[in-house]
């Protein structure tokens, strides 16, 4: 079976608008029993982001960061949504069971392949504090 029978068609047009126009939205994901909360960013800010990342490091980390930040320059738009294979995220959270979201606080940015996803629904979860008079 191809990529494209297994991908939700409307989330890859989710994708495609973020990739093609630089479309954000808040989205959380069911993939493999774990749901993963964030907001849905282009592949292209997601590389710039995570080129960012690498810049206070070490001379190979550098370069690396140097070459994310090109990769992120050479993604060319895609021409349909079919063509979408990755989801890109940040501000990302992973909730497996009833436990606290891994991580539980940061600006972590994450890629899964559309094929992958189970299913979604629009807006990401936040935790909320509970107090004695809220039921």
């Amino acid at each position: 079976m191809s990529d494209n029978t297994t991908k939700d068609n409307i989330l890859s047009h989710f994708v495609f608008a973020s990739n093609k126009h630089d479309f954000n939205l808040d989205i959380s994901l069911l993939v493999n029993g774990a749901l993963v909360s964030g907001t849905l960013i282009s592949a292209q800010e997601y590389f710039q982001l995570l080129s960012k990342s690498f810049e206070d490091g070490n001379d190979i980390s550098q370069a690396l960061g140097e070459q994310l930040a090109k990769t992120s320059e050479q993604l060319e738009s895609q021409e349909n949504p079919e063509q979408a294979e990755y989801i890109h995220l940040k501000n990302s959270q992973i909730y497996s069971g009833g436990s606290k979201p891994t991580p539980s606080k940061s600006d972590i940015l994450w890629r899964g392949k559309l094929s992958e996803v189970d299913s979604f629904f629009l807006g990401k979860i936040t935790e909320t504090k509970r107090t004695a008079s809220s039921k």
